[in-house]
């Protein structure tokens, strides 16, 4: 049954609508990382890495991910940043077409992954070109000369959701690869990387799945091309037999040659506890009650609020999890629909945008969350100059 209120520790007096940029905190996260800290690293010391099953748990936890991605046991890993998995899938996608020189992605694109995507492309100097058409026009971009498709799967700003199957299959069928950022899709909703045959896909943690901050990525390869590929990043815990201490790289022989760094234990460990929210629950049943919430809270918001303007598709299967509005001012409006207790956030030039996560958010919430906005609105709250002063995270 959804919500699970009673999983998560959420403070008195807050309707919070931003799970799909931080995710609230579950209560055996909270139990478990005190355990990892006091019990394992305080008691076992540096023997936690085999005694507490520390180096295990990069692969653990990614096979609990990938069953909510709709992957296989054993090609997900997690660990380092999403900007991270960003960089190695690209490169070993371009080493795997290495006669096309044409990278699409689209404009609506979640700023650092182009980031990573123009870095690489300095760094290798192969003559490579990003290609960036508007969100709807990235089917008819899919031509002979692309080597990688690389899309976040749902817009972080409007909530717009790519067709994967449909985008994946005309990918293939020109002869290019296909990377998912799976960022706003992992946690929630169904997810099928496998069935689709996406040849890579990564993702990070902290928002729907409830990591924390910080929180760790994730990556995934097609099991027919891991041994193919040549990671760009030969990270220590990414060699075949890291201990061996070989002045050569090696690579892992399965989705292990894709860790890098360190593993995050008290990360890893949070998320580890945290999934345990996920046991028994459904995705379907989860997106069902998703755009339940999501058509009420438009519903609600646009009869109260005429001065703003919905952004997100209505269209449920062009939708995400969130739900966005375009308001001249508002950045300030989000500031002041905050200070009354509805947490959301703002993403420039003028999106109010709101997460829906039906885990911890009913019905009830997305009333009385409409009804503070309408306050604010009516009021003309945004005119204080007290909710104009930019903060460093908006």
């Amino acid at each position: 049954m959804l919500p699970r209120k009673d999983l998560f520790d959420l403070p008195e007096g807050v309707i919070y609508l931003d799970g799909n940029s931080l995710g609230v905190l579950p209560k055996s996260a909270e139990a478990r990382v005190a355990e990892t800290i006091t019990a394992e690293w305080g008691q076992q010391l540096i023997r936690g890495w085999n005694k507490c099953g520390w180096m295990d748990l990069p692969d653990k936890v990614g096979d609990r991910i990938g069953a909510l991605i709709g992957a296989a046991p054993g090609t997900v890993t997690m660990g380092d940043t999403l900007s991270i998995k960003v960089y190695q899938a690209l490169d070993a996608a371009l080493k795997l077409r290495p006669d096309r020189k044409v990278i699409l992605s689209d404009s609506g694109n979640f700023p650092t992954d182009l980031y990573m995507a123009q870095g690489l492309v300095q760094t290798i100097a192969k003559g490579h070109e990003i290609r960036t058409p508007a969100p709807d026009g990235v089917a008819d971009a899919i031509s002979e000369d692309v080597a990688v498709v690389m899309l976040t799967e749902v817009d972080y700003s409007t909530g717009r959701r790519h067709n994967m199957a449909e985008i994946t299959a005309k990918a293939h069928a020109a002869g290019a690869l296909m990377i998912w950022d799976l960022a706003h899709s992992a946690g929630a909703f169904t997810v099928k990387l496998a069935e689709c045959e996406a040849d890579f896909a990564v993702g990070c943690t902290y928002k729907y799945l409830n990591s924390g901050p910080g929180g760790p990525a994730f990556i995934y390869v097609r099991p027919d091309l891991i041994n193919d590929v040549q990671p760009a990043l030969s990270g220590w815990l990414g060699h075949e037999a890291p201990f061996a201490f070989d002045l050569d790289y090696r690579p892992g022989m399965t989705i292990q040659r894709m860790r890098v760094g360190t593993p995050p234990i008290l990360q890893l460990a949070a998320l580890d506890a945290a999934l345990d929210v996920w046991d028994g629950v459904d995705m379907e049943d989860v997106r069902d009650k998703c755009l339940a919430l999501g058509d009420l809270f438009i519903a609600e918001v646009e009869a109260r609020c005429p001065e703003l303007t919905l952004q997100t598709p209505r269209e449920h299967d062009q939708r995400g999890s969130q739900i966005s509005f375009a308001f001249e001012h508002g950045y300030a409006a989000m500031q002041a629909v905050i200070a009354h207790g509805v947490i959301g956030d703002f993403r420039a030039p003028n999106t109010m945008r709101f997460g829906i996560t039906p885990l911890y958010l009913d019905e009830g919430d997305m009333i009385a969350a409409a009804k503070v906005i309408e306050k604010v609105m009516k009021e003309e709250m945004w005119r204080d100059p007290q909710y104009n002063v930019r903060s460093a995270v908006t």
